[in-house]
């Protein structure tokens, strides 16, 4: 049975940088207020007057993450997204991303999972690679939640913010690569996170953006406990069908939401700070992104070694959560 290798990652964020200096002016917070309870100093914001749409964000992480990998375009099998903010509601973001790269070999569609759609579309690609269907293919997580945010709440819109990762994955008959993912969801719990008609209100500073008519609604206190608990749980999950401990972990990849609940899963999980990658400081939650946004910072890093096992672990709106762990050949 052929493995899935991650061989090559890439990213792409918006130009505009939103301090939260910036949000001081626009809704009543404090730049100390969003840091003690987000760990978020700032955050990337797409304009209309840039090529910062989901697809060309999605593009460009892609052929960054295709030309570390060597794979050309047309020998993509399969192109997968995670996202939740299309440029519109069909065609999808990956038909979209194949026109823009000219892989007209691949099948291309989207997930939807929410902050879960990353590591829901890596699954997809693993057991199309493992059944023999595909050769090469793309992983996108890519959001722009900027489009759906309501300025005027503060308990969401300084979390907030856009931007694209990708990894390219091929067929290997070398042991490694991915190892394992995991899933989970509960739709009983959707009204802890969910989207809502009837978004209007852009900020002066922020005309340029591309509003949707929904927004976002969260629970915040409901939602962090669950998290924790879920991410957790499903890390272990992970670590027991690989027969790994934590100490064989090389690098913590988590969904970049909120530092409290990366420092409380570090914490129950007994992993040491500095194995543990973080950005959320400099980008904020892009939702399907962060994982893969990190995973291609920690790689040009040299984060990453050879034989490395990475824990990836995330969670979302559905509610959904899930992990994965690869060891990294590349």
């Amino acid at each position: 049975m052929p493995h899935a290798h991650i061989v090559g990652t890439g990213s792409s964020m918006p130009k505009r940088i939103l301090s939260n200096e910036d949000l001081e002016n626009m809704v009543d917070t404090s730049d100390e207020w969003i840091t003690r309870r987000s760990g978020i100093k700032e955050r990337r914001i797409s304009s209309n007057l840039e090529q910062e749409s989901t697809c060309d964000l999605s593009s460009r992480a892609s052929s960054r993450a295709l030309e570390m990998a060597g794979v050309s375009p047309e020998d993509l099998d399969m192109i997968v997204v995670g996202t939740v903010t299309a440029d519109r509601q069909f065609p999808s973001t990956g038909c979209m991303i194949q026109m823009t790269l000219n892989a007209k070999n691949a099948v291309a569609f989207d997930v939807s999972a929410g902050c879960s759609g990353f590591l829901y579309a890596l699954t997809v690609v693993k057991n199309a690679i493992q059944c023999g269907t595909c050769r090469n293919a793309l992983v996108v997580g890519v959001d722009r939640l900027s489009s759906v945010v309501n300025w005027q709440d503060r308990g969401t819109c300084v979390l907030l913010a856009d931007g694209a990762g990708a990894v390219a994955v091929s067929a290997n008959s070398k042991k490694g690569g991915v190892l394992s993912t995991h899933l989970r969801s509960d739709g009983r719990l959707w009204e802890l996170l969910y989207s809502e008609e009837g978004n209007t209100f852009t900020p002066e500073i922020l005309q340029d953006i591309d509003q949707k008519s929904s927004y976002l609604k969260m629970a915040g206190n409901r939602l962090f406990k669950r998290a924790i608990a879920y991410m957790a749980e499903i890390s272990k999950d992970a670590l027991n069908e690989n027969g790994l401990t934590v100490g064989d972990i090389g690098l913590v990849v988590p969904h970049q939401a909120n530092i409290r609940i990366i420092n409380a899963l570090a914490h129950t999980l007994s992993v040491p700070e500095e194995k543990v990658y973080v950005n959320i400081h400099k980008y904020g939650n892009t939702s399907s992104a962060t994982i893969p946004i990190a995973l291609d910072e920690a790689n040009r890093e040299g984060r990453l070694n050879k034989g490395d096992n990475v824990l990836m672990v995330t969670f979302g709106s559905g509610l959904t959560w899930g992990s994965s762990i690869v060891e990294w050949t590349a």
